[in-house]
């Protein structure tokens, strides 16, 4: 299928590609040296964060091959990333607040971006939102397949990562609908997406439970007191 129609500039799409891209690239890389993944290992994992989201998007919306498969640029960002994080990962591991930033700036930018290309590939704006939600996320649930561990949108010991993608994406598709899409509104929608994941990491918000499921009850502080440094 051809594009239908431009919604925002094509330098535009690409800048904002690249950057999410770049961004997911180093939490791969960083969750590979976390499991002591050997080189090939790290720039592995590094592509398929970065590149895993987009490449199902492409494929979904009929972009063949994927960006990924025709700009070297999608290739070799990655690399560029697990390069750094191979020869620098103590130094950006003391500053894993930081990373945690820059992963909630990769989030916003995939949901709002893939949501954007999936409509102006003629995608329904509210079904081309679950693709931008899915680009955003997918490079994520791949890593964390392949690192052996749940991934992180399902868990519920895990701040809150899918709503915000949500948002992001719902509030793109709700712009299109009435036309009302442009670099502002989508900065917006990316900008609103970026606090809700920050905000759920200060203050810890995750998904509610099922109406009505039983929670475990909080442990008594007194008890948490009495029980450090007692055997089992």
């Amino acid at each position: 299928m051809a594009q239908t129609y431009e919604i925002l500039d094509h330098s535009v799409h690409l800048v904002a590609d690249l950057s999410g891209i770049f961004i997911f690239a180093v939490t791969g890389a960083l969750v590979a040296v976390r499991m002591r993944f050997d080189i090939f290992g790290i720039m592995a994992l590094a592509e398929i964060t970065a590149l895993g989201g987009g490449i199902f998007r492409d494929l979904v919306i009929g972009d063949v091959p994927p960006a990924a498969f025709r700009d070297m640029g999608y290739f070799v960002t990655p690399i560029i990333a697990g390069t750094l994080v191979f020869f620098l990962h103590p130094a950006i591991n003391r500053i894993g607040g930081a990373v945690q930033v820059v992963d909630a700036a990769g989030l916003a930018l995939f949901s709002v971006s893939g949501t954007v290309k999936a409509a102006v590939w003629g995608i329904e704006p509210f079904h081309a939102a679950a693709i931008g939600v899915a680009t955003a996320v997918g490079g994520g649930v791949l890593r964390d397949l392949l690192a052996m561990e749940i991934p992180s949108l399902l868990r519920r010991d895990r701040e809150m990562y899918a709503l915000p993608s949500v948002l992001g994406a719902g509030t793109v598709a709700v712009l299109l609908q009435f036309g009302l899409l442009g670099p502002i509104s989508s900065a917006a929608a990316m900008l609103a997406t970026f606090v809700l994941r920050l905000l759920a990491l200060r203050y810890g918000w995750r998904g509610p439970l099922a109406w009505k499921s039983e929670q475990p009850a909080p442990a008594r502080p007194e008890a948490r007191r009495l029980g450090r440094g007692r055997p089992p």
